[in-house]
């Protein structure tokens, strides 16, 4: 069993920021060898948000993603695919994100898109709310659970791989407790 282990940026604006109105933006993702537990596959790609594609000025500044990044991007239609067939089929796998934030985000721009929802995405496992079970705490953010294990957060926080691969060496440490 592989662990994908996914963290996406969507529009956002300072005021008025509601997951029915963002899009997608930015998948970003790390497959995890189900045995070793070690980085097998990366996934990154922009998506052009087609309802409101003008990024607004807070949502250039928080991940440091430029317009021109997303205005060079195909849109959730074309890139979602592309992300499903880089997870494959060969092997079954379970979705793990940072919260639960980023399966809703899916399910809303599948069916903004009209797209099915993909069954596989239901093996999801909420690695926030697992940390925080383990270590007895409240849930946290991934900064602050990397600095519990006494990690250091590599790249460019709010980017989407950046934050999928701090997030995977927190999954790292944190699987082979939830596979017990």
């Amino acid at each position: 069993m592989r662990y994908v282990i996914v963290d996406l940026e969507a529009t956002c604006w300072e005021k008025g920021t509601s997951p029915s109105r963002q899009e997608i933006i930015e998948i970003g993702a790390v497959i995890l060898s189900g045995v070793s537990k070690l980085p097998v596959g990366e996934f990154a790609q922009f998506v052009i948000p087609m309802v409101e594609p003008a990024l607004s000025h807070f949502c250039m500044e928080l991940p440091s993603i430029r317009q021109e990044d997303v205005n060079n991007a195909q849109d959730f239609s074309t890139v979602f695919p592309i992300f499903l067939e880089w997870i494959g089929d060969d092997e079954p796998f379970v979705l793990c994100s940072w919260g639960a934030y980023d399966l809703n985000q899916f399910r809303t721009d599948c069916n903004r898109h009209g797209i099915p929802y993909p069954l596989t995405f239901e093996r999801h496992i909420n690695l926030k709310k697992a940390f925080a079970e383990w270590q007895g705490i409240k849930p946290c953010g991934m900064r602050r659970a990397l600095e519990l294990l006494g990690m250091s957060l590599d790249g460019q926080h709010h980017r989407a791989v950046d934050d999928a691969r701090n997030i995977a060496k927190i999954a790292q440490v944190l699987l082979p407790h939830l596979e017990k």
